[in-house]
């Protein structure tokens, strides 16, 4: 399978949900409706089959720190840019920041790496750090920012895992995976047939909100933001994989997982994360078409330089 055909059913997916909106078939309310399908069922369920299956134990310490020190580096640099370059609020600064550096690990990262790298043992670390780290870090910024005073309550944050089904999906998940127990036969194959709507409708939903008949809620992506999130998103965040893979003395094969995991485009859980909470709706909903599309010219020259 070539690069390009990964990419195909993420285009075709996405302009299907622009068609099946411009031309009336779903609804005013489609995106909305299949983002918050997503959000609260379908993503939830994925995560949990997902991190209930991976075993925790044998992790690569120096590569995962590498590609940890790059997604550090471009979201937190996305997260105070966004407010200091384009006067983003508190609300919209995470969104940017995931936009930046949260990269597309599951439906276009496995097989991506399954062409490039021939494994995806480290793609499955790279989704254990985003799920367990970067996840919960964007969704406590997310709730503070639904508090009119914008505190950060302990009470509020200890009980996020309970109120949001990724989180608990989540840890569900690792629990699993640490003990060793699994659902009966009858709910994993129940949660089985509901994760793998996940993705479909994830990317009908992006399709679908980039043909709005209704206001947008937010102020529209200038092309300068768009520009600035892919510069970071495909040239920053595997530059920076790749010196601090050459800082930690990595081998050719990790330096090559590293970089490429590094340069996979922006997750449209970025998109749902934002539609849920009704910021930053627009930057991410263009930032994973804009990257999604771009991003083949990445892969392609970081396979080539580092393969």
């Amino acid at each position: 399978m070539s690069l390009v055909s990964a990419f195909v059913p993420i285009w075709a997916l996405t302009a299907i949900g622009y068609a099946a909106c411009r031309w009336g078939l779903l609804g005013e309310a489609a995106a909305s409706v299949l983002g918050r399908f997503v959000f609260h069922l379908a993503m939830p369920a994925a995560l949990f089959l997902a991190l209930s299956r991976m075993p925790l134990s044998g992790f690569a310490g120096r590569p995962l720190l590498a590609f940890g020190l790059s997604t550090a580096a471009v979201i937190g640099f996305g997260w105070v840019g966004a407010s200091r370059l384009f006067g983003r609020d508190r609300g919209e600064r995470p969104i940017w920041g995931m936009a930046a550096g949260y990269v597309n690990s599951a439906n276009l990262g496995i097989p991506i790496a399954t062409q490039v790298l021939g494994t995806v043992s480290f793609l499955a670390e790279v989704v254990l750090l985003q799920v367990l780290v970067v996840t919960p870090v964007i969704l406590v910024a997310l709730d503070r920012h639904s508090d009119p005073a914008g505190r950060v309550r302990v009470g509020r944050i200890a009980s996020l895992p309970v109120r949001n089904p990724v989180i608990l999906a989540s840890l569900l998940g690792v629990a699993c995976s640490a003990t060793g127990l699994h659902p009966p036969s009858v709910a994993g194959a129940s949660l089985t047939l509901l994760s793998g709507a996940a993705v479909p409708a994830a990317l009908v939903a992006l399709g679908a909100s980039l043909h709005r008949t209704a206001p947008s809620r937010a102020e529209p992506a200038a092309p300068a933001e768009l520009a600035v999130i892919t510069a970071l998103k495909l040239v920053a965040q595997p530059t920076i994989a790749y010196a601090a893979g050459l800082a930690l003395h990595l081998s050719a094969a990790q330096m090559l997982a590293v970089v490429v995991c590094a340069g996979l485009p922006t997750a449209q859980n970025t998109f749902i994360f934002g539609q849920e909470d009704a910021v930053g709706e627009a930057v991410a909903t263009r930032a994973v078409v804009v990257t999604t599309t771009l991003s083949l010219a990445t892969l392609a020259a970081a396979a080539a330089l580092l393969g």
